[in-house]
Parts: structure tokens; C-alpha cells; sequence
């Protein structure tokens, strides 16, 4: 059963050995990730079902991670020492990938890959510190359009709740790369536009109006983390939830949204 969701960025900055000093400008992330764990670890969390933007994934179809373990690294980003190790919900994941075999509007596919990308490594080491016997599943969207996320959302979150497992979702998810003239990607006017209208969409709950933002906006915002959120909302669609933005801060021009959902 689904137990408790949450959106977090995954900038390699906030780990120790990659953001040293511009760590504390992002103090509020920082601190909004200590209570997530928190929560986690209150909360009895047995499986950890995240999305990564970052994940290989597939044009057509939506796909799980089936390796037996997993271990994330920084080595992309110069640490080879730094590391998190977390074996899968292997019962969870084959639930996944049977129950998905009998939705043929939502293709469904499975990897195998023990390496796990930066968009869940960073998470995975802010929050699993105390959560010594969590499993993951890890998840990655395809390159459907929005209405199928919701629909892949929405599915999971069904199979999730027949489940007996106490289950947390995680949307790994930067917003805007595009906010200043010193973010990334430079400056557009869609970067700023895009990061309020996704934090007023789910401070609201606003499921169709998160679907109606235009497209090539989105993508002139120079994000990632839309179709998490939107799967995200999938699994929430309906329900009676709790939503908090514990966070928001931008301090080098990339939007980082963090945010709590009781289920």
C-alpha cells in the first residue's frame, strides 16, 4: 500500500564531496530532505518505488529496473568512493512487470542494469541513511506524452495498494535548468513561468492542469522533472492526500523542488 510520496531534486551538489561549500546554499533542500527521512523511517517504509528522469529508458514504452541489487555511485562526477547499496523489491517488481502485461494501452518493459543513474543515487543517499532494510524499485518514463504518464501513475498506484508492502514513491525531479542568465541553460522566459505554474498546479492538486500546460513551453523551460511529477499525480489522482512543499530554492538558476504527500 502506498503510505507516503514525495518530490525531490537530485543535483549532484547536495552530496558532500561533490557541493562542499555551495552545499549551504542549499541549506532549505538540505533540511527538507532530513525530514523526509524522517518520515520514511516513521512511517515503517519497506519499498522505495522512485523515478528517475535520468534512467535508460524507451521511446514507447515505460520500464522497471530488475537487477537484484543495486549501487549507486558518483564517479560520473569525479567521486569513486562515495557509494549507496539497496537490493530491489524483486516480489514487487515482478507484480510490476505481470501486472502491466495485461495493459496493452501502457507498454511496459524491464531492464537489468546494477548501476543505478545520479537522479537515484543522490536521493537514495540523503534518505536511506537509516533505513536499513528498505528495498527499491527503481522506474524510468518513457517518452510517451503526459496523458499516458498519468495513466502509468494512476495503474501503479493500483497494483501498488493490493500490496501488503508499505510503500513509499519518490518523483526524482529537477524543475527549470533555464531561470537566470547564470543557470545551465541560460535564461528563457519559460524557465521561471514553468517553475511556478508546476508549484501552484500541485499545491492545488490541479491533476488537469498540470495535463493542459503547452509542450513546447515545457521543453523551452529546460527541465526534467515533468513527467515524474505527472506520474506522480497519476498515483495521487483521486485520493485523499496531503501536499507540502516543504521547499523551493534556486540558488544556481536550476528550480529545486522538494515536497511531502501523506497518502
Amino acid at each position: 500500500m502506498l503510505v507516503l510520496s514525495a518530490i525531490v531534486p537530485h543535483s549532484p551538489l547536495l552530496a558532500q564531496t561533490i557541493g562542499k561549500q555551495k552545499r549551504d546554499a542549499l541549506h532549505a533542500t538540505l533540511k527538507a530532505f532530513v525530514e523526509i527521512e524522517e518520515r520514511l523511517y516513521t512511517k515503517k517504509i519497506e519499498t522505495v518505488v522512485m523515478i528517475s528522469p535520468h534512467a535508460a529508458h524507451y521511446p514507447d514504452a515505460f520500464s522497471a529496473n530488475m537487477a537484484p541489487s543495486f549501487t549507486g555511485t558518483l564517479k560520473t562526477f569525479g567521486d569513486h568512493d562515495t557509494h549507496v547499496n539497496i537490493p530491489a523489491d524483486i516480489a514487487l517488481l515482478d507484480t510490476l512487470q505481470r501486472q502491466f502485461r495485461t495493459t496493452e494501452h501502457l507498454p511496459f518493459t524491464l531492464s537489468s542494469n546494477e548501476e543505478l543513474d545520479y537522479g537515484f543515487t543522490i536521493p537514495l543517499l540523503l534518505l536511506s541513511r537509516h533505513l536499513k532494510n528498505t528495498k527499491l524499485v527503481p522506474l524510468a518514463p518513457s517518452q510517451l506524452g503526459p496523458q499516458s504518464h498519468l495513466e502509468f501513475g494512476q495503474e501503479l498506484r493500483r497494483i501498488i495498494d493490493e500490496t501488503s508492502t508499505r510503500t513509499a514513491f519518490i518523483a526524482s525531479a529537477d524543475l527549470s535548468h533555464r531561470l537566470t542568465e547564470h543557470s545551465p541553460g541560460g535564461m528563457s522566459v519559460e524557465g521561471p513561468a514553468f517553475d511556478a505554474t508546476i508549484r501552484a498546479k500541485l499545491a492545488a492538486m490541479d491533476t488537469e492542469g498540470l495535463l493542459s500546460m503547452d509542450l513546447e513551453a515545457i521543453e523551452a523551460a529546460g527541465q526534467c522533472g515533468y513527467l515524474p511529477i505527472v506520474t506522480l499525480a497519476g498515483l495521487l489522482d483521486g485520493t485523499n492526500t496531503t501536499y507540502r512543499e516543504l521547499c523551493y530554492e534556486a540558488p544556481f538558476g536550476v528550480g529545486y523542488l522538494t515536497a511531502l504527500i501523506d497518502s
